[in-house]
């Protein structure tokens, strides 16, 4: 092979690279809410999601039953309050909650999502987790 075409094929090669390494991350989906869901909200919420989980019978007050979030939002999925409740909103004072903030380990990595009609910086785990519930309501 001549030196001109060695030359060209590393540049080729290394601009790829270059191009693979700025792609920005897929949006997450219901799969990757559902792998968060498995290892965070099952010991409480059960792998249903219906608030049946190992240990929901030793907290104050039972987990609600995450697939009729909708049904009691007259039919709409609640994303902000659903979103504010599971990042630790700032009006849910830490000892009136039995659930963990989740929102200060992640807040670096945010992707865009339409909440109340509004593009919001989410935390791609948080993301994908609203994708999850939403695709279990019943």
């Amino acid at each position: 092979m001549s030196r001109p075409i060695i030359k060209a094929t590393l540049a080729l090669a290394a601009t790829l690279t270059l191009a693979a390494c700025n792609e920005p991350a897929p949006m997450p989906d219901r799969r990757d809410g559902a792998a968060f869901f498995a290892e965070n909200c099952t010991a409480c919420h059960g792998d249903t999601a219906r608030g049946d989980g190992p240990a929901a019978s030793g907290l104050p007050k039972p987990p609600p039953d995450l697939t009729r979030l909708s049904r009691r939002n007259g039919g709409t999925f609640p994303d902000a309050k659903a979103l504010a409740y599971i990042y630790g909103g700032p009006g849910q004072g830490h000892l009136a909650r039995v659930m963990p903030e989740f929102g200060a380990e992640m807040a670096e990595d945010t992707v865009p999502v339409k909440i109340d009609g509004i593009w919001t910086p989410t935390p791609r785990e948080l993301a994908g987790l609203l994708a999850y519930l939403k695709s279990i309501q019943s």
